[in-house]
């Protein structure tokens, strides 16, 4: 499926209208399933699926496009199509994934626009990328495995139709990994417990998995906790980079806004509008810089990637470290140049800012990027 028109006025095209709908969206704390249908209509869940199974064969360069034109006009969204552009980014690639099982994913997301996620978050676990066994259960069964738990902080739960599930099983030597689970499968619900600061209309709801059922061949990665040691370089430069592009994607936003109300304002003492003052053309120009700063970073390691040539753990980190707190400086500042209407719920400024700082939750967080680079550069 090659996606036409193209693709960047595709996005460009969605993200005008996930726009318009993004502050109903933002107040409700309410997921957007209308623009998962726009984007299922659209194609979009087909983008990174191998051309031999019907889907655009895009890289990563364009699943950040995609990903930040998104995000410039309703993020929550975004962030749904960037977890599942990463799973569909890996699961094609992994040699030790069941092929029959990637395939199928894969022809589902062409044909009936399906969309995944992994569920790995648990509330005393947390995240598991910082270590530990998650409470969450695979037990074997005659047929398959029984899966039992609750996983928190699950992004687009009401609109997946899969969800790759992180589990240890019940054995005597307790392996850990992924299960694919159908979301629609018995024993499966959603508790909607989502109401954060920012990216309300993401749906990062509980789901809550009670003995379900799910065949042998679901349990597409399970290995020794030993076996996850090694950070995946490739999943790392996935992530960091269309996080990057999203978190850049709300901070542009926030800059033309900025631009639009300097043009525009024009208080009676001054006699003309704020963007002839030399603070506001200064403050401007400085966020011109880290945005300029932010598209050549995300370029550079997206066309490093598509070329074969993954970067380390550690640039993939100083990536996403960079870029958002570049985004996040960006839309500070157009706070602190607007004044009391940059902070009020009757513009979008406001929501930019609360939107943008969710930045520094997602992993890879600066201080884990730090330590690591850290303990390496010193030998330990």
């Amino acid at each position: 499926m090659i996606l036409s028109p193209p693709l960047r006025d595709t996005a460009e095209g969605l993200a005008r209208l996930f726009a318009e709908r993004a502050e109903g969206h933002d107040r409700a704390g309410r997921f957007a399933h209308d623009n998962i249908a726009d984007l299922r209509n659209a194609g979009l869940p087909g983008l990174i699926v191998p051309r031999r199974l019907g889907g655009g064969g895009a890289g990563l360069g364009a699943a950040a496009m995609v990903v930040g034109t998104l995000a410039r006009g309703e993020p929550s969204t975004a962030l749904v199509v960037t977890m599942h552009f990463l799973q569909h980014g890996l699961i094609h690639a992994r040699e030790h994934w069941p092929r029959a099982i990637a395939d199928r994913l894969g022809r589902a997301a062409v044909e009936d626009g399906a969309l995944i996620n992994a569920l790995r978050v648990e509330p005393e676990l947390g995240t598991p990328a910082r270590g530990g066994l998650p409470e969450t259960v695979a037990r074997a069964t005659v047929t398959g495995w029984r899966v039992s738990g609750r996983k928190i902080y699950s992004t687009g739960s009401p609109a997946l139709t899969h969800g790759l599930v992180f589990v240890r099983t019940d054995e005597a030597e307790p392996r850990i990994g992924n299960i694919l689970v159908p979301m629609a499968s018995p024993g499966v619900r959603i508790e909607e417990t989502w109401d954060h600061l920012g990216l309300r209309a993401s749906g990062s709801h509980d789901v809550i998995f009670e003995d379900v059922e799910v065949p042998a061949d679901h349990a597409v990665d399970l290995r020794p906790p030993e076996g996850w040691r090694k950070a995946d370089a490739d999943q790392q430069a996935w992530s960091t980079t269309m996080l990057s592009a999203l978190y850049d994607g709300v901070a542009r936003s926030a800059h033309a806004w900025s631009i639009a109300f300097a043009k525009d304002r024009k208080p009676g003492s001054l006699g003309q509008s704020l963007a002839t003052l030399p603070r506001f053309q200064d403050a401007i120009g400085e966020n011109e810089r880290l945005l300029s700063l932010n598209a050549r970073l995300i370029r550079s390691v997206a066309a490093e990637v598509d070329g074969g040539a993954c970067p380390s753990i550690s640039e993939s980190g100083f990536l996403k470290a960079t870029v958002t707190e570049n985004a996040i400086q960006v839309v500070q500042r157009a706070v602190e140049l607007a004044g009391n209407p940059g902070l009020s719920r009757a513009n979008p400024l406001e929501r930019h800012l609360r939107d943008v700082l969710c930045g520094r939750i997602h992993w890879p967080q600066a201080d884990s990027v730090r330590v690591s680079a850290g303990r390496t550069a010193l030998g330990l």
